[in-house]
């Protein structure tokens, strides 16, 4: 009776879809380490502080200069990010943190580069900070792998 029991407490057996990358990117066709390898989640966190730091600093100047008040801070720098965010990587293929750090965002799809609408999407499901606690085999959160990007290193 234990065993009967404890066979579907455990939850399902994991899917296998053949065999297990020997490191993170290998399925896109990404190197393992040195230019556009799969960046880590520090640098990227890092990359994503500095950002909102700059919207801060933005935000405070458009409030200094009476665009908006004190109230709306929140919503204002949220909006510089998410708007510098998606022109950036649009225009560039990273944003000002991206840069500071060595990194940047590809498309994984062949692609040329990242259009203006799937950098705004990017941006609002990492504004949600759900997708981005998920990650693939590959170290992507959900907001690259519905986007289909990646950020890698310059």
């Amino acid at each position: 009776m234990a065993s009967a029991l404890s066979s579907w407490l455990s939850g399902p057996e994991p899917a296998d879809s053949g065999e297990r990358s020997a490191y993170p990117g290998e399925a896109l066709g990404l190197p393992e380490s040195g230019p556009r390898s799969i960046a880590r989640s520090g640098r990227r966190f890092g990359a994503l502080l500095v950002d909102w730091l700059i919207a801060y600093g933005v935000a405070g100047l458009f409030m200094s200069l009476g665009l908006f008040s004190m109230a709306w801070l929140s919503t204002a720098v949220l909006v510089i990010w998410l708007v510098l965010g998606a022109v950036s990587v649009r225009l560039f293929s990273f944003t000002p943190g991206q840069f500071a750090l060595g990194l940047m965002v590809v498309s994984v799809d062949n692609r040329m580069h990242v259009g203006f609408g799937r950098a705004l999407l990017r941006g609002l499901l990492l504004a949600l900070v759900i997708p981005a606690l998920f990650m693939d085999s590959d170290g992507r959160g959900m907001q690259d792998k519905f986007t289909f990007t990646a950020v890698v290193r310059r």
